[in-house]
């Protein structure tokens, strides 16, 4: 039974990822074992859209290592601990919260050992800067405790790349790369854990680079960035992006690239999109928007309550259509509103 309700949630925040990206493109999933302990490792650009994206096609059924102030009251812990979710402790939790941190990691060597899967981000933060970031100790201290518990467990890193076109937006695009396997045992070494663990990150920070757009230039970011925006760039393929920026790095941008806005004629179609779904669009607009903390969960924020909000609208404007015409009227009116949202979504919207 709780497989079932696991599957049955799994279909629905697919379904709802589908309706709310305007396009999603997977590449690579033919180099996820399907026999061997795996550890996903995303760079982290969008908060928890980028863990339901991997959770709903990386063909396992992978733990998350998610950030502890989350795990409050006993319904969220129980809720959690179903979707496999488990806490880990950081500096900003307290200082002695970090000693919770070790049964985590030998909770995690269980989980590798029974050759299933781990996600987790090991630049251990977000940010939607078109860049790999300096990647944490905190993964390889877990594939450590892994190897000294389970000296012959043969892990495979999986480093992802996730690129969207624009992260806050709606609809967005996005694409999800996913690198070849690389056995970490070939990485170890047992007498030199330093070594080890600089290795490692080189090669995933090497590979993760190849998978997503890398800006490394800091002083030049925003004008690299911008002139991809305008150059109408596909952020959604990083080896052409990653061809450009190389060879914008050579010259002297200076300050002119600010980002050109485009006169679209797109404003019809979202007026439309507003009009057909005023109830929602006004209570996101004006009440739970202005609430989200930070750029990086917008996508998060706007996907749940939608996801959450739209099955209720379609219920009540079901119930208020019955009331006064038919239930088959009713139903229909239904539909095709939900079709003729999912065709501006696709294919209006921008």
């Amino acid at each position: 039974m709780s497989g079932f309700i696991y599957s049955i949630v799994k279909v629905i925040v697919k379904t709802g990822l589908y309706g709310y990206h305007k396009k999603t493109t997977i590449s690579g999933l033919e180099n996820i074992p399907l026999d061997k302990p795996v550890m996903f490792l995303p760079n982290h650009q969008s908060a928890l859209i980028d863990v339901l994206l991997i959770a709903t096609d990386c063909n396992r059924k992978p733990y998350f290592l998610t950030r502890s102030d989350v795990f409050k009251g006993k319904f969220l812990k129980r809720v959690f601990n179903y979707f496999q979710m488990l806490p880990i402790y950081r500096m900003r939790d307290g200082r002695g919260t970090l000693s919770n941190n070790d049964a985590i990691f030998n909770s995690c060597a269980e989980i590798l050992n029974r050759s299933e899967a781990l996600l987790l981000f090991p630049e251990a933060n977000h940010s939607l800067q078109r860049r790999v970031r300096p990647l944490s100790k905190g993964f390889t201290r877990i594939l450590f405790r892994a190897f000294e518990l389970y000296p012959d467990l043969d892990v495979q890193l999986i480093p992802v790349g996730f690129n969207y076109k624009n992260a806050t937006h709606f609809p967005d695009e996005v694409s999800i790369y996913y690198g070849k396997s690389i056995s970490a045992k070939r990485l170890f070494n047992a007498a030199d854990l330093n070594s080890s663990s600089l290795t490692i990150k080189n090669k995933i920070t090497s590979n993760l680079r190849q998978l997503t757009t890398h800006i490394p230039n800091e002083e030049q970011y925003d004008a690299i960035n911008n002139r991809l925006i305008n150059e109408k760039a596909d952020f959604l393929n990083p080896i052409a992006i990653n061809k450009k920026v190389k060879a914008y790095s050579k010259q002297h941008l200076g300050d002119s690239n600010e980002v050109v806005i485009p006169n679209l004629n797109t404003d019809f179609y979202k007026s439309v999109f507003s009009i057909l779904n005023f109830p929602v669009v006004i209570v996101w607009r004006l009440w739970l928007k202005p609430k989200v903390p930070e750029d990086e969960f917008m996508g998060t924020f706007r996907f749940a309550f939608g996801l959450l909000s739209y099955p209720i609208y379609l219920l009540l404007l079901f119930i208020l259509l019955s009331i006064f015409s038919t239930l088959s009227i009713a139903l229909l009116i239904t539909v095709v509103l939900t079709m003729i949202n999912i065709l501006l979504v696709k294919y209006a919207l921008r």
